[in-house]
């Protein structure tokens, strides 16, 4: 059940939910090693020490085939950006709209950026030139399309070996398109649809993007931004991770001025229930390790938290992952951001094994093979977040939330206390609705390292520090405020756990007249 969508039905449309941004890196796997380049090199009849030569011509080959491409195209050349700093998708998108490109390649730009290659060195001990690895600079060219099937979307190709290749697509955008196709009808800004005719079949399209054969769909793209693939490399073919991937899900309001009253009640529901450092973090300020701002920070940075374009926006980070929660006109999106799908154990096969085998607990891939998976894992933490945020309207009198959890519960025959949500329990769970754990879920591990300096924990550490922690969870669950997943010692909030600590939390921050204002 989407509480957010209930609680506010008179005034939603609709809910749409899937991939937004999704960016796939690609890797010609024998040559991204020194050893995997020489062994190319020399099935060429290359030197080492002439390999800067050798990339330097096929480079000439490659940016000479976009060239072709751009005058056959559209009758241009390649423009070079000199600032890295200069965002190629804004010039992509202004170049769209002087030349009424509604289809096909709307431009390719040069820029010389950081890459991974290699440099042929003399090895002392094998007395003869040998490569290594290195970083270093080198041409990448950036081509931007308004794919008939994806939509707006770009590809950047390293022009010097080993070739590595970055694909950018937009879930929305490829909706659009989709739409299109099925001649439904839409009203859209930038990525965010403000209205759609028939929203069941908009939420199946982006359903069954999630089963899209990605490999054939990458792999299509590199005839036309790299012909001489073949010549180039033979027959090696790209080996596909997702470098970041977003997943969305959009509230459709009737209108703005139905959405814009509640955004204050959700950015100080945010703030309230969250912590300073993630917001210093979205800013890119320095923070220590405590969460407190660094020196070098500017703290003044906190009161602009708030503003974003036409609307509000606030974010919080767990590592490189992150959810926020922002709006545009009639669109509330909460949208969560991974990075780094590790983070997520996940029931798959390990690499090489039957299918018949029973699947083993692991971390989640960067690789293509996970999508399906990383999209349902995202989504569930965007529903989490959602449901989080839902509290906001919570109605609910303090003291019946109170007298839930302030009586011992007896469970077949054994008797578990009841919880002091202003007293001594008040430190755990503070740290249980802490928003980080809508990124990731609650652990042992994370309560620990979170409690240890506060006086809950009793200055305890270790062994000690776990077991406390581990009979303050199992204590949590029998109250129903948390729930275990299967076959996995983490834990999510249940409703009624997200409804009391929220209460806590706006509680400790709400002053006397507040709290007398509101029982008056």
């Amino acid at each position: 059940m989407d509480t957010l969508s209930s609680k506010f039905s008179a005034i939603v449309k609709s809910v749409l939910s899937g991939f937004d941004r999704i960016v796939f890196k690609g890797m010609l796997m024998p040559i991204v090693h020194a050893a995997g380049m020489q062994y190319y090199l020399s099935s060429r009849g290359v030197l080492n020490k002439d390999f800067k030569n050798y990339a330097m011509k096929q480079s000439q080959a490659i940016v000479q085939s976009a060239e072709e491409l751009a005058k056959d195209q559209y009758g241009g050349t390649i423009e070079f950006i000199k600032s890295l700093n200069e965002r190629k998708e804004t010039l992509a998108h202004n170049r769209q709209q002087e030349r009424g490109v509604k289809e096909g390649l709307i431009g390719i730009w040069s820029c010389v950026e950081s890459c991974n290659t290699f440099k042929s060195t003399f090895d002392p001990s094998k007395n003869y030139p040998a490569l290594r690895y290195e970083r270093s600079r080198c041409k990448h060219l950036y081509f931007y399309f308004d794919d008939p099937v994806y939509g707006f979307m770009s590809v950047r190709l390293q022009t010097w070996a080993p070739y590595e290749i970055q694909i950018a697509m937009n879930g929305r955008e490829w909706l659009r398109r989709s739409l299109d196709a099925r001649g439904c009808g839409y009203i859209l800004n930038g990525n965010k649809f403000m209205h759609i005719d028939d929203y069941a079949l908009a939420q199946e399209l982006l359903n069954n993007q999630k089963k899209a054969d990605f490999e054939e769909i990458l792999t299509g793209f590199l005839p036309s931004v790299f012909p001489q693939m073949k010549t180039v490399v033979g027959d090696m073919s790209y080996y596909w991770t997702v470098w970041q991937s977003e997943v969305a899900k959009d509230y459709i309001f009737e209108s703005g001025d139905a959405l814009k009253p509640l955004m204050k009640d959700f950015l100080l529901h945010s703030l309230i229930t969250g912590t300073g450092e993630r917001i210093l973090r979205y800013f890119g300020s320095p923070v220590k390790a405590n969460g407190q701002p660094h020196p070098r920070s500017n703290p003044e940075i906190l009161s602009r938290a708030n503003t974003w374009y036409d609307g509000l926006r606030v974010r919080h980070w767990n590592g490189s992952n992150s959810v926020k929660l922002y709006n545009e006109h009639n669109v509330l999106r909460l949208e969560m951001t991974m990075n780094d799908p590790t983070k997520f154990k996940i029931h798959r096969h390990t690499e090489g094994q039957e299918k018949s085998e029973p699947k083993k607990l692991m971390p989640m891939r960067k690789g293509i093979a996970d999508m399906t998976t990383r999209a349902n894992v995202s989504l569930s933490i965007v529903e989490r977040f959602a449901e989080h945020m839902a509290t906001v309207e919570e109605k609910t009198p303090l003291g019946k939330l109170l007298d839930s959890i302030a009586r011992p519960i007896i469970e077949k025959g054994k008797r578990h206390r009841a919880l002091d949500m202003f007293g001594k329990d008040m430190e755990l769970l503070k740290a249980v609705a802490d928003p980080v754990f809508d990124v990731e879920h609650i652990t042992n591990k994370d309560l620990q390292k979170k409690l240890i300096s506060s006086p809950w924990a009793k200055k305890m550490t270790g062994k000690q520090l776990s077991g406390r922690v581990s009979r303050h969870l199992a204590l949590l669950r029998e109250h129903g405020l948390i729930k275990k997943l299967p076959r996995q010692r983490r834990y999510v909030l249940t409703g009624k756990g997200r409804t009391i600590t929220t209460a806590l939390s706006v509680t400790l921050a709400a002053s006397v007249n507040d709290l007398l204002n509101l029982a008056a």
